[in-house]
């Protein structure tokens, strides 16, 4: 329980600060220049407000991305840092909510990292019960490949995020005829393409790994017979 909660852990981490810094990203234009498009001008009397909460999602996702390399490495700080990113992005992800909802009547797609925010929260509390904290190790780094398994699946889902996110974030960014996403198409492309093949091959060294561990340890095994056997026929001679 421990073991699969540690992954989950590091997985659903990696793609809360995924899906935070894109937030952040995709925040700019409502948060500085809503001016420029009839549909947001409502915005415009509270982009302060909005700039402020931008400016902590992206602290939020710097911090969240800090934490999920510390969770991967087994630092001691990691599981408090994540706490932190993550409160904080609940605050950020909240008030946007509550503005975007009284100002435009949608919530989307806010309420994703919202929900996904508050799903990775709730796992990490429960790697608090007693138990599973000691089972867990989230304070020594993995040594049988889960960590590398779980970080790679953590990139390689975030890149897919970014990927694909002109359709599932698209729909809520079509101002006056044009889908804003399409603005940093390119950015989206690369950095997604890069998480993605860095998670795969992460994902592969795991396996690799997992499955010459067996062989080391019959080669071992074998050598330490070989070396026991010598010293006996030399013993008894």
């Amino acid at each position: 329980m421990g073991k699969f909660l540690r992954i989950v852990a590091i997985i659903s981490m990696g793609l809360t600060a995924v899906q935070t810094l894109l937030g952040a990203i995709g925040s700019v234009c409502i948060s500085w220049f809503p001016e420029k498009y009839e549909s947001l001008v409502v915005v415009a009397p509270y982009k302060s407000v909005y700039q402020i909460a931008t400016v902590f999602t992206f602290v939020a996702a710097f911090i969240g991305i800090a934490a999920t390399v510390a969770l991967v490495r087994g630092k001691s700080w990691a599981y408090r840092t994540a706490l932190g990113a993550l409160l904080l992005g609940i605050a950020t992800a909240g008030t946007k909510m509550y503005f975007s909802n009284m100002l435009r009547g949608s919530t989307a797609p806010t309420n994703m990292r919202f929900y996904l925010t508050i799903f990775t929260l709730i796992v990490f509390l429960l790697l608090r019960i007693p138990g599973v904290w000691e089972k867990a190790g989230l304070t020594r780094p993995g040594k049988d490949g889960s960590s590398s398994a779980a970080a790679g699946t953590a990139m390689l889902l975030g890149g897919l995020l970014s990927l694909t996110i002109p359709i599932w974030a698209g729909p809520s960014h079509i101002m006056d005829g044009y889908n804003l996403v399409l603005v940093l198409k390119i950015p989206l492309l690369l950095g997604g393409g890069a998480l993605a093949l860095i998670g795969i091959g992460l994902l592969t060294r795991a396996v690799l790994k997992k499955t010459s561990a067996p062989r080391v340890y019959q080669m071992t095994g074998w050598r330490r017979r070989s070396h026991r056997s010598r010293q006996v026929g030399e013993f008894s001679r």
